[in-house]
């Protein structure tokens, strides 16, 4: 009956006052036991006697690879050919729990109405409705509305965790806005959970989640390593303890300063291309990077076209249209980031930039530490 549940619960149906029937390869029948008392019966019932459906289990009836049939409502006939799976799904790698019962996860195609209906009211004998002449609101960038949460506050969420404080990292997060700042807030969901996890647990999966919808450069690699946590075993992976601000600064700083550094792998430390020459940096200051070629990892500038599209992004989720337009305007051609900065600097809207694309910047750095084997401890 839980099979039959999960099958009904996969195709959305709601009135489940209807008989449930599966018949199998060699005829027999498993119902509820009034039904198949009747079959039984009948003079058309099968030869053997149908099984109890409540109390039947799968695994003791099925082999992998079986097929089967499943019938819901006998009088529509809603048939569903089913077959046993040949590899077995962990659940907790693919879904993140284990479930007491069966549960529908993965699936295509339109889901047709339990009674044939094409629109809610629909009498089987009318027209369809027409289109409505203006789109819904969830279509457009005034939808959803703007609610007033309060500021976040990124530079206490960041003292917050380089203090290892999980009651203040907690009180910074909860309550407010984090979409634009979850690979920040996400850095700091491990303490948390090690100091407070009962709290925790609730933000850290909300976090995950965010992170999937979202599904920026390095949101799943985040995600995943939260779940990991979560289970509490330790991510796949190398880990080194990288501060992903200054690995992003070397990524994607300024070309005329940097044209990319070194990772030490030993201690996370970033240096930039100038600290391996003495005459910048002081004769013992410098690093050497030949004597240890596995102790650094090089860091290679990225895309200069990755700060564009963080701008092209921005000015997108604006949803005051003018200011959209304005934004969209000021990044078209050259000149586009000195533009783009002195009208976000004059609209107030520095701070929600810096966030937004600081946020962007530790995903592709966390992406690019992936690529290497390596995950920020």
């Amino acid at each position: 009956m839980d099979l039959a549940n999960a099958i009904n619960d996969a195709f959305a149906r709601w009135d489940r006052s209807h008989l449930s029937l599966f018949t199998l390869a060699d005829g027999r029948v498993i119902t509820d036991e009034e039904t198949g008392a009747e079959m039984a019966g009948s003079i058309r019932g099968p030869i053997i006697a149908p099984m109890d459906i409540a109390a039947l289990k799968v695994v003791r009836t099925l082999e992998p690879g079986a097929e089967f049939q499943f019938t819901f409502d006998l009088g529509d006939a809603w048939i569903h050919r089913c077959v046993v799976g040949e590899v077995k799904v962990d659940p907790l790698e693919v879904l993140g729990v284990r479930p007491g019962v069966p549960l529908p996860y993965w699936g295509w195609g339109s889901i047709p109405d339990q009674y044939g209906r094409r629109w809610a009211s629909d009498d089987g004998e009318g027209r369809a409705p027409g289109k409505p002449s203006q789109p819904h609101p969830m279509l457009l960038h005034a939808w959803p509305l703007q609610v007033q949460a309060p500021r976040f506050d990124l530079p206490e969420l960041r003292e917050a965790i380089a203090a290892a404080n999980a009651a203040r990292f907690l009180a910074v997060v909860m309550g407010h806005d984090i979409d634009d700042v979850l690979q920040q807030v996400g850095a700091g969901i491990p303490m948390a959970l090690e100091q407070r996890r009962r709290e925790a647990e609730s933000v850290a999966l909300s976090v995950i989640n965010r992170l999937m919808w979202r599904g920026g450069a390095g949101d799943q690699l985040l995600a995943e390593d939260l779940l990991a946590y979560l289970r509490g075993v330790p991510p796949p992976g190398r880990a080194v303890s990288v501060d992903l601000d200054m690995l992003s600064v070397v990524l994607e700083g300024d070309p005329g300063l940097s044209t990319g550094g070194y990772l030490d792998l030993y201690t996370g430390q970033v240096y930039d291309e100038t600290a391996t020459d003495p005459m910048m940096v002081g004769e013992g200051a410098a690093i050497n990077v030949v004597e240890e070629p596995d102790r650094w990892l090089r860091i290679s500038r990225a895309d200069s076209r990755n700060g564009w599209q963080d701008m092209a992004a921005f000015a997108e989720r604006q949803h005051d249209k003018a200011l959209r337009e304005r934004l969209e305007r000021a990044i078209e051609g050259k000149g586009a980031f000195f533009r783009f900065r002195d009208l976000v600097h004059g609209e107030n809207l520095s701070e929600q930039w810096y966030a937004f694309s600081a946020d962007r910047q530790m995903g592709r750095a966390r992406e690019f530490l992936a690529d290497h084997g390596i995950r920020v401890a």
